[in-house]
């Protein structure tokens, strides 16, 4: 086996509720096909490419091939068999120093480590790859790891709108469980002026036929994204848009002008008025209130940055959030707990 043969891409993003840093990172797309959203700084550099599925295939054989190796050297070095340790990855890289250079050998390693269950398929939308080019290598990735449990990925909700239910549920059935999908907002008059090229009807098309398809689906949202102007109608159309498609995860990505993309540079020109800490805590109130679905509502990210009067975070940052019907009088007691406070300021770029 050469150094050659071990090489394969690793991309940047993740989600933070899948493992942390113990998912398998698999590249089967790069970057991101729409790329026009005015408030994301991702992928604004690069171009989006199709990846073949041999390519696909050639990365994951790289990552089965150095996962046997580190095993092999691991026993070797005194470990249990079929686990990887410490000693084995040490004794890898003494006998190949170049790897040292390798951009995913770390993501491999400590993937291997927490227990090599979960997946995550990179970059921003694989959904928009042919049906059986995804479910190829979606079975490939399955036949390779067979102990992986779960496999996720990010998606946008128009590719799903528009693919044909029988093509969801055979992507479904060859393993991929769950859909990451950026509603950002339910309000038609904020998609179109961040320019997420859908509209609130293609967002509950396409996360309700994920839904019905058999994923379980993890929608997003950006608190505070239509600034003081939108902030009433950006809650309650959120709200609508979700109960809708009651997704069964709902996750909060407060907003935050970030350098360089459009969203900043109108924040910049007065075009949007950034809201304060309590009134972005308000407008989730909001939201909050109108919200009836049977998922859970999930704030795991430092942006959810509320605190309590007497310190700490206010809102749980758990992957699996607030059970919602029946915790939603405790989340509404939580927030009503913050707004009662003089809540610090998040961080929210420089300008």
């Amino acid at each position: 086996m050469t150094l050659d043969q071990y090489r394969f891409e690793t991309g940047m993003y993740r989600p933070p509720s899948e493992g942390g840093s113990a998912s398998l990172l698999v590249r089967f797309t790069r970057n991101c096909p729409w790329n026009h959203c005015a408030f994301c700084s991702m992928y604004k550099t690069e171009k989006f490419s199709l990846r073949t599925v041999e390519e696909i295939k050639a990365d994951i054989d790289a990552m089965a091939a150095l996962t046997e190796k580190m095993k092999t050297l691991s026993e070797a070095a005194g470990g249990p068999s079929g686990a990887v340790t410490r000693d084995g990855v040490l004794a890898l890289l003494n006998k190949e120093p170049a790897l040292e250079q390798h951009p995913g050998l770390a993501m491999l390693v400590h993937w291997l480590m927490a227990g090599a269950k979960t997946a995550f398929i990179q970059d921003a939308n694989s959904l928009i790859m042919k049906t059986p080019d995804l479910v190829a290598a979606l079975n490939y990735l399955k036949t390779t790891f067979p102990h992986i449990r779960r496999i996720t990925t990010y998606a946008r909700a128009r590719t799903a709108a528009q693919k044909p239910a029988q093509d969801l549920e055979a992507i479904r059935r060859a393993g991929l469980d769950r859909l990451h999908l950026g509603l950002e907002t339910g309000d038609d008059e904020l998609l179109k002026f961040i320019k997420k090229g859908v509209t609130s009807d293609g967002q509950i098309k396409g996360g309700q036929k994920a839904v019905a398809a058999g994923f379980q689906v993890s929608e997003y949202w950006m608190p505070g994204l239509g600034g003081k102007e939108k902030t009433l109608d950006h809650a309650r159309n959120t709200a609508r848009v979700l109960n809708a498609i009651n997704p069964h995860y709902i996750r909060s990505r407060p907003f935050r002008a970030i350098p360089g993309t459009p969203l900043h540079q109108m924040v910049k020109d007065g075009k949007v008025t950034l809201l304060s800490a309590n009134e972005q805590l308000a407008e989730l109130q909001v939201m909050i209130r109108d919200l009836e679905v049977t998922g859970k509502v999930c704030f795991d990210h430092a942006m959810n940055h509320w605190q309590r009067p007497g310190g700490g975070l206010l809102l749980s940052h758990d992957y699996e959030g607030y059970q919602f019907p029946e915790e939603k009088p405790r989340l509404l007691a939580l927030i009503e707990q913050g707004l009662a406070y003089d809540q610090p300021a998040p961080s929210l770029g420089h300008f």
